[in-house]
């Protein structure tokens, strides 16, 4: 195996997948999560801030910063980077709270 860290332990994960983000056809692969494929796919962002509208993506990688929130198959305020990405997930990008239909 290559000099990757996959090649380094051995692994070899399973058949890559698809999910969807903003409509657009992403591969992911058995084990990543959410935030991990997107960045994979080169997307660095998946949220905009409620005041201001700024882009936000995975900042800290371990649930701690919320900065990654995504809508994940429907439901808002998932964390990208705790969410293992599954075969099928419609991932979104959420705008501001997640909540838009609550806003009056």
């Amino acid at each position: 195996m290559a000099r990757t860290p996959a090649g380094l332990v051995r692994a070899e994960p399973g058949p890559p997948f698809e999910i969807t983000f903003d409509g657009r056809t992403l591969t992911a692969l058995p084990g990543q999560s959410i935030a991990a494929a997107l960045w994979g796919a080169g997307i660095l962002a998946w949220r905009t801030t409620r005041e201001g509208g700024r882009p936000r993506g995975a900042f800290c990688g371990i649930g701690q910063c919320y900065d990654c929130l995504a809508t994940v198959n429907g439901e808002p305020n998932r964390r990208a980077c705790l969410v293992p990405a599954r075969p099928g997930d419609a991932i979104t990008t959420q705008e501001g709270h997640g909540h838009a239909e609550l806003s009056v």
